[in-house]
């Protein structure tokens, strides 16, 4: 299997706090790759340096071949990234609440210039997302918590992207929509074909639903592996999985 995405030794600062330290790691094209960490281990910072949110202050990092990040370069802009099929779904969701659900995946394919192929998508979101298609003309305020992360990922999804980088998609949730959310992740990669970065903090549920599985503390990549041996590594369950 080919890789996608790869990322090689980059550091992140903050003025004089060092954010990432040395991080390398690589996404398989068609896996599920969880990173799994405590709060304020960079994780976040590390999405947001895929896609050009933050600078790098060392290393580099490649989508598909081609360098999209350089230390001290401005190689590609988030635009241009997402235009070569990298959607993030950010932390919290970020949708625009004012907006309707159907404004909103407008919003996700505004790169999409025919409108023929918007129209198709949205479709196949509301069919995808049967909640989103009974609820298309309401305001996002008005949607629960659930309903909006699947509305987050589906303006995602509106851009047909390659790869998708998701932040947190259980944050806040009930544990049932929680398992509702992943079970759609999956059908994402299966039926689509699409390649998912995962951040989480419910690292049980992010290593079930993974090929395999990176740790961070404080800025670093501390252990790699198989998703499934992460599930059963003692210094894992110590500190992740409660046991």
């Amino acid at each position: 299997m080919s890789e996608l995405l790869t990322i090689e030794n980059i550091d992140v600062c903050y003025g004089n706090i060092k954010a990432l330290s040395n991080v390398s790691m690589h996404v398989d094209q068609g896996d599920i790759v969880c990173l799994i960490g405590a709060n304020g281990a960079g994780k976040s910072t590390l999405l947001k340096s895929i896609v050009g949110l933050e600078g790098l202050t060392n290393g580099q990092i490649s989508y598909d071949g081609e360098v999209i990040c350089q230390a001290k370069k401005v190689k590609h802009t988030t635009d241009q990234i997402a235009k070569m099929g990298i959607a993030l779904v950010p932390e919290g969701r970020r949708v625009f609440a004012d907006m309707t659900v159907e404004e909103n995946l407008d919003m996700g394919a505004f790169m999409v210039k025919d409108q023929t192929l918007v129209a198709k998508k949205k479709e196949e979101m509301y069919d995808f997302f049967p909640i989103l298609g009974a609820r298309r003309k309401q305001k996002t305020r008005s949607l629960s918590g659930g309903e909006q992360q699947m509305m987050a990922i589906a303006r995602a999804l509106m851009s047909s992207p390659r790869m998708i980088l998701l932040d947190e998609p259980g944050l806040g949730l009930a544990p049932l929509i929680i398992q509702d959310i992943f079970a759609k992740i999956a059908l994402i990669n299966e039926q689509d074909k699409v390649t998912i970065f995962l951040v989480e903090q419910n690292a049980r549920m992010a290593l079930k639903a993974s090929n395999k599985g990176y740790v961070m503390e404080n800025g670093r990549i501390v252990l790699a592996d198989e998703a499934a041996k992460l599930l059963t590594n003692e210094k894992v369950k110590a500190a992740y999985l409660g046991e």
